[in-house]
């Protein structure tokens, strides 16, 4: 599967700062020193219904972790997956009477585009769970082999027991668990599991449903998890450096996955630090496909949105918060915009090498995008009210703003 093309990052003096970021496994502030090339997988959409701002704000996350990392000079090994098999995928085609595969090319060439026009960097490598699946079943066969995994009417389920540093991603306790599973796709109550948190691997194959030769296991199709961790391991091996997307996947799924993977390899952990994107809302209840209660990016195009706003409004709340999508948010995006592009239109303005170094360390110190856009805001200001006599100034901020912000201005 390919993905989209990347816009180019312009070069900037200087050299940006280690990046400082929360790590919801430890609760706190890591520093991520990760050598030369710095790894991190990013968990992709169930392509059914994209992109929504919920999408857009997660993505938006993770590519400036990677803006940030760039800066640094080093090199980025990013992955993502696309979940292009899945229950919620199979039950909208069949709703909206279309293949389930024709479903998920077309959401998946629509996320494209809109990541194409957001200027989010693409991934090295972008993969599909079901051009997965061949590396996906000797990792259930070799789990199920060594006791980490038991069969239940031919299914195939993982034991959470198998792994003693379960729980340790989202610190939850199991009552909280087994909710969160019944919630996120997770079957706690049903009978003969090992433990109700146990989550399955593989599944054998359902009459009308497709299935794949799963060797030794049977035909069926992967769970959700191990996709993840294939992929994960495949490309990045263990212990890179970021596991990330949106607060609603720190469990069962970034759980279940490092679980996995730990059992699998016998070390620990699976990444140096789980990063969370907060959850966006509408009309006071989260943006989610099964409340219908979304906004999306295409559609904001269509009437004519400029994508650079979309962004600024993206960047206008900090990573991990939780938001809520207004007209006023979209407005006063389109409002800053128009402001910062008049300012770089100048010939000339006040001396930009301190913006520079602001936006560094607003981004280094935990993806600080709003003291980002702040700093830009006063440089504007200034602009405005008194102009300056630096004739490279707006082309410092304008390159700047390109490539740690990826705003086009």
């Amino acid at each position: 599967m390919h993905a989209w093309p990347a816009s180019e990052v312009p070069a900037l003096p200087g050299q940006g700062r280690d990046l400082r970021i929360h790590d919801t496994a430890t609760g706190g502030l890591v520093i991520l020193d990760p050598g030369p090339v710095a790894r991190i997988y990013v968990c992709g959409i169930t392509p059914y219904d994209a992109t929504h701002i919920g999408h857009a704000a997660t993505y938006n996350a993770f590519d400036l972790v990677q803006r940030v990392w760039l800066d640094t000079k080093r090199q980025v090994h990013y992955v993502q997956n696309v979940t292009d098999v899945d229950d919620p995928l199979l039950e909208r085609a069949q709703r909206d009477g279309i293949d389930w595969a024709a479903l998920a090319d077309q959401e998946t060439a629509l996320f494209r585009e809109d990541m194409t026009a957001l200027r989010m960097l693409p991934p090295r490598q972008y993969i599909g769970a079901v051009e997965a699946i061949p590396g996906i079943v000797p990792l259930v066969e070799r789990l199920r082999d060594m006791g980490a995994a038991y069969e239940l009417e031919g299914d195939v389920y993982f034991s959470v027991e198998s792994d003693p540093h379960f729980g340790k991603v989202s610190g939850l306790d199991a009552a909280a668990m087994r909710l969160l599973s019944a919630e996120r796709g997770g079957d706690p109550d049903r009978p003969g599991k090992k433990n109700p948190l146990d989550p399955m691997l593989w599944m054998a194959a359902r009459e009308g449903e497709p299935s794949w030769d799963g060797g030794s296991l049977g035909r069926g199709r992967p769970g959700w998890h191990i996709e993840c961790v294939a992929i994960a391991l495949d490309h990045l091996g263990m212990g890179f450096d970021i596991q990330g997307g949106g607060s609603d996947l720190a469990f069962p799924h970034h759980e279940m996955g490092a679980s996995h993977a730990q059992a699998l390899t016998g070390e620990f952990p699976m990444a140096k630090a789980y990063v969370h994107a907060g959850m966006v809302a509408l009309d006071g209840e989260k943006m989610s496909k099964s409340k219908g209660n979304l906004v999306f990016v295409s559609k904001l195009r269509r009437d004519g949105v400029d994508p650079a706003a979309i962004r600024l409004a993206l960047l206008s709340h900090h990573y991990r918060a939780d938001w809520e999508w207004t007209d006023q948010v979209l407005q006063d995006a389109v409002t800053r915009l128009g402001r910062w592009r008049a300012a770089v239109s100048r010939p000339d303005g006040p001396p930009a090498e301190a913006l520079v170094e602001e936006i560094r360390e607003a981004l280094a110190n935990d993806l600080d995008a709003p003291a980002a856009l702040t700093a830009v805001d006063r440089w504007t200001a200034r602009q405005e009210q008194h102009g300056g006599t630096d004739e490279g100034a707006p082309g410092v901020v304008s390159r700047a703003v390109d490539a740690l912000l990826g705003v086009a201005l």
